[in-house]
């Protein structure tokens, strides 16, 4: 049974994490824009209240994901107009690996052509400098545009009408896929279809460009409030960086900024990276790998630890299931470290009120983040252990 002690607890806790998403999401916050530094400078100045030497990093990024999509596949519907063969099928081989590149945190060729803008990572040092293990807990600060590619109407009918069917699925089909294969078929001969193929990717991108930003309080709010939870711990034996990165729902652009700027300061065989997302949805989530075009798995150590450490809490935390978007956890995976990604999800499977304009402060499940925080905190003394 619960004492009147740990309730108040409980509620003290809930209540310090719903000031820090109600404080985010009144932000409008895009990447790269004016309201992500405030949002950034937010951050720095709670985590200097608990304690820590926050610093923010000023990185020079491309602050969409839907330029490059939309160029790549305009390319290809220039490809399917060509007379020649041959040209035509190496222009649209070659807008296909820009796309596969780009959007499987690759080299990112063509992103690295396109305008710049300032992005604003926080971070700041905890526990023990002198550990020999170092655990970066990463959430983000920007919030994403909305748009009908996000529409979930068809997911939850399929839930509804195929309950058994619904309950094997470990990963809904990536979205992004739509976005290669109108290039692969310019390649392949088919013309036309590759073209409207294309035209339809063109479309949804200039759909989400256009879209209202949403208030973002589980994407990604909710995870940046755990993150603030964490800096008012204290850890023994492990030296911990809490990172919340902006940019992220431009590809993971304030991700990789950071980790060029300092990752030679964390060596592979002694530093592990927790990627955090919308932690507001009701139900954790380890998950098994994620990404746009396939499933890259996360670290099998890790993820069981983080598992037992949630255990040993009699927390309940799913596995098996694989993240079809991408997150933060991907740059970090992409460079060798081991990395997971603790999440969670709604009854569907899916991120509660992902990049909707109800994405709001009321809808955050807070004792769902509240666990994350408490699976955090046993896994990093785990760590240090």
């Amino acid at each position: 049974m619960t004492s009147s002690t740990e309730r108040r607890a409980t509620s003290s806790a809930q209540a310090e994490l719903r000031a820090d998403v109600e404080r985010l999401a009144a932000i409008e916050r895009p990447s790269a824009s004016a309201g992500e530094r405030d949002a950034a400078e937010r951050i720095a100045e709670r985590m200097r209240d608990a304690g820590l030497d926050a610093r923010v990093d000023e990185e020079r990024v491309h602050p969409t994901f839907w330029w490059p999509i939309g160029l790549l596949n305009a390319a290809a519907v220039a490809a399917a107009a060509l007379p020649s063969r041959r040209a035509r099928r190496a222009l649209a081989l070659a807008a296909a690996a820009g796309l596969i590149d780009d959007v499987d945190q690759r080299r990112r060729l063509v992103r690295a052509l396109l305008t710049k803008r300032t992005s604003w990572n926080v971070w700041g040092e905890h526990g023990d400098p002198g550990a020999e293990t170092t655990i970066v807990v990463v959430a983000h600060h920007d919030a994403a545009h909305g748009g009908a590619v996000y529409d979930t109407r068809a997911i939850e009918a399929f839930a509804a009408r195929w309950p058994g069917l619904f309950d094997r699925i470990e990963r809904w089909p990536p979205v992004m896929w739509g976005v290669v294969i109108g290039p692969l078929l310019a390649a392949a001969g088919r013309r036309r279809a590759g073209a409207l193929v294309s035209l339809g990717a063109i479309a949804a991108m200039a759909d989400i460009a256009r879209s209202p930003v949403s208030p973002g309080a589980n994407d990604n709010a909710s995870s940046v409030a755990a993150l603030l939870q964490l800096a008012t711990r204290r850890f023994e034996g492990v030296r911990v960086i809490l990172l919340s990165t902006g940019s992220e729902e431009s590809n993971a652009d304030g991700m990789w900024a950071w980790m060029e700027r300092h990752a030679a300061r964390f060596p592979r065989e002694s530093t592990v990276f927790v990627a955090l997302e919308t932690l507001g949805s009701g139900n954790l989530v380890v998950a098994e790998g994620e990404g746009f075009l396939v499933a890259h798995r996360f670290d099998a150590e890790l993820k069981d630890r983080a598992t037992r450490a949630a255990a040993s809490r009699d927390i309940p935390v799913l596995r098996g299931l694989k993240n079809a978007f991408m997150s933060d956890a991907s740059v970090p995976l992409r460079k060798g470290y081991p990395t997971m990604l603790l999440g969670a999800i709604d009854e569907h499977k899916l991120p509660a009120n992902y990049h909707k304009p109800w994405d709001t402060a009321d809808r955050i499940d807070y004792g769902c983040v509240e666990r994350a925080v408490d699976v955090l905190d046993t896994l990093i003394r785990d760590l240090a252990r």
